[in-house]
């Protein structure tokens, strides 16, 4: 190997560090609480799209943001554009955040109109 070619090497592994390391700290459950957490309210906003589908929640006045599983697994789990719809009621069950300060959690179970949908079958606590 060329000195030139040695010298890039370094350059490149740090390159796909930095990719890597948001992409990590990013997903997985390692900002969430242990216990389990339940969250009602009324939506006030869908997202279904990259990195993770999202809900926003109208808690008596407070408005929590809750994560839902990467936009194939939340559609496979059932819950897409038509199966909800601002203003519609919400029970998501999961993990709040570590962080106190911040109104935000991670569902593995929502239900809309009677309807349920586990967007994260393992993790959601038995029916």
């Amino acid at each position: 190997m060329t000195r030139s070619a040695r010298s890039g090497v370094p350059l490149l592994a740090l390159g796909v560090l930095l990719l890597v390391v948001p992409a990590l700290a990013h997903h997985g459950w390692s900002w969430t609480e242990d216990g389990q957490f339940r969250l009602e309210g009324i939506i006030t906003d869908i997202y279904i799209g990259n990195p993770h589908a999202t809900l926003d929640v109208d808690v008596e006045g407070e408005s929590w943001r809750v994560e839902l599983a990467p936009p194939s697994r939340t559609i496979a789990a059932g819950f897409d554009e038509g199966a909800a719809a601002p203003g519609d009621e919400v029970v998501a069950i999961g993990n709040r955040s570590r962080d106190e300060s911040e109104r935000r959690m991670k569902a593995a179970r929502i239900i809309v109109g009677g309807n349920t949908y586990n967007v994260y079958p393992g993790r959601a606590p038995p029916s």
